[in-house]
């Protein structure tokens, strides 16, 4: 029990080292090249429109196959 006890404690400290070592590099790289210019905003509007969209869609397609469901047994496919 010791032994995976003190397995996790290292395991742990060993990502908390890698994590802070690589936000630490991440900073400096922000420093250096500076601000990006695309902001979160516009970014949450275009994923929602996004979602949005595709839920139309999705329920549109969903409303026809209602619509039609039993007018589709009667095509031939040629088959």
């Amino acid at each position: 029990m010791k032994n995976k006890l003190l397995n996790a404690q290292v395991t742990a400290a060993v990502q908390a080292a890698a994590l802070r070592k690589r936000l630490n590099g991440v900073h400096e790289e922000i420093r250096t090249r500076g601000d990006r210019g695309d902001g979160p905003i516009p970014f949450v509007i275009i994923v929602v429109a996004s979602i949005v969209g595709a839920l139309l869609v999705a329920g549109g397609l969903a409303a026809l196959y209602a619509k039609a469901n039993g007018k589709l047994g009667d095509i031939d496919l040629g088959g």
